[in-house]
């Protein structure tokens, strides 16, 4: 079976007109799957049901994910475990941010692979090994989906953010992101904006270059966490294969080529990365870089001997960097109560008790 969401508008095109199907159904179709969203061939009330009966036969349908845990912060957040077709489990974490009607938004964070093989120390996901890549339709349906819980509970604002920070490593399903992207943003579709979305690395250096050479106006994150290789090494086996060195200069040419600001993650574990020395080869490290450092006080995760700084030496930190010109924020800390680090809520599925 073929999830009709893996197509590509060309790629539709091709396939009904391979049926003898005029021009203007699909757009009709790729409407109903993209803007409406609908869950299942048959509502779409205004194609033939000759057409689905023969997009079924052939093994085309809709298959949406199943929401098997939803967990809801006391601010706000949603976090969603999500069953797939073959029983593998992913999720997804909505962010409503409101205040100020300009600043009001929903953002979800997406899930990019079942898993993930890049192994970092203090993370959840990484506990629980790489099983396989999502399909298109798979990082579709983590917005769509979210979507149909929003409109279900009579919430007008749908998701109009997205980070790809979930579960797994995006540039790992490199060209499976960006056509998701790409769908996403098809006027004719769910017509998002790619300048509110931002991809998340580990550092895959090849791909960093490749992304710049798009020239897009997606944002770019790299997941930094260290100041050193040593340090790198023991938190981040990609570190391994793409030293330090390596990163940064990636860096710089990806600024060169398309004139945007990287972000730097740095999850602060206490006595590991949040020194004074730390902060001294931070600043030669990014000597030159249009970057901004987003510290995240690192979420406990079982099993691991790692542990959060409080906020006053969060605070500190952050100044630290300031202080010697960098700019650095602290990240507004979503869904604590709701098992917040990626990776947990499956994590702690999976060890539940049947």
């Amino acid at each position: 079976m073929t999830d009709l969401r893996n197509l590509s508008f060309d790629e539709l095109a091709a396939l009904l007109t391979s049926y003898g199907q005029p021009a203007f159904r699909v757009k009709q179709l790729f409407a109903w799957l993209h803007d409406k969203q609908i869950a299942a061939l048959d509502e779409a009330h205004n194609v033939s049901q000759g057409l689905i009966d023969q997009l079924q036969a052939d093994g085309y349908t809709i298959d949406p994910a199943t929401c098997l845990k939803r967990q809801v912060s006391k601010d706000g957040t949603e976090k969603y475990l999500l069953g797939l077709g073959d029983g593998q489990l992913i999720e997804c974490v909505l962010m409503k941010y409101r205040g100020d009607y300009s600043k009001q938004r929903n953002t979800l964070c997406v899930s990019s692979q079942v898993g993930c093989a890049m192994g970092c120390s203090f993370c959840a996901t990484g506990t629980l090994g790489f099983h396989r890549q999502l399909t298109v339709a798979e990082i579709l349906g983590q917005v769509y989906g979210t979507n149909a819980l929003l409109k279900a509970e009579g919430e007008p604002m749908q998701v109009r953010n997205l980070v790809f920070m979930g579960m797994g490593e995006p540039f790992a399903n490199f060209d499976t992101v960006l056509k998701a992207i790409d769908i996403l943003c098809d006027k004719r579709g769910a017509d998002m904006a790619r300048r509110r979305m931002t991809i998340s690395t580990c550092g895959l250096v090849p791909e960093i270059k490749r992304f710049a050479d798009l020239q897009t106006d997606i944002g770019l994150a790299i997941s930094l966490h260290a100041s050193n290789d040593e340090t790198r090494r023991r938190l981040m086996p990609v570190a391994k294969s793409y030293p330090l060195d390596q990163l940064i200069e990636a860096c710089h040419y990806y600024c060169d080529k398309t004139g945007r600001r990287i972000s730097f993650e740095y999850a602060l574990i206490a006595g590991v990365n949040d020194g004074n020395k730390e902060v001294d080869e931070l600043v030669r490290l990014v000597k030159g870089l249009d970057c901004h450092f987003n510290i995240i006080p690192v979420n406990p995760v079982s099993g691991k001997d790692f542990f959060r700084p409080d906020m006053r030496a969060s605070r500190a930190f952050q100044n630290k960097l300031v202080a010697k010109g960098l700019a650095a924020s602290i990240r507004e800390e979503k869904g604590a109560d709701i098992d917040g680090a990626c990776g947990q809520l499956k994590a702690n599925h999976l060890a539940a008790p049947e």
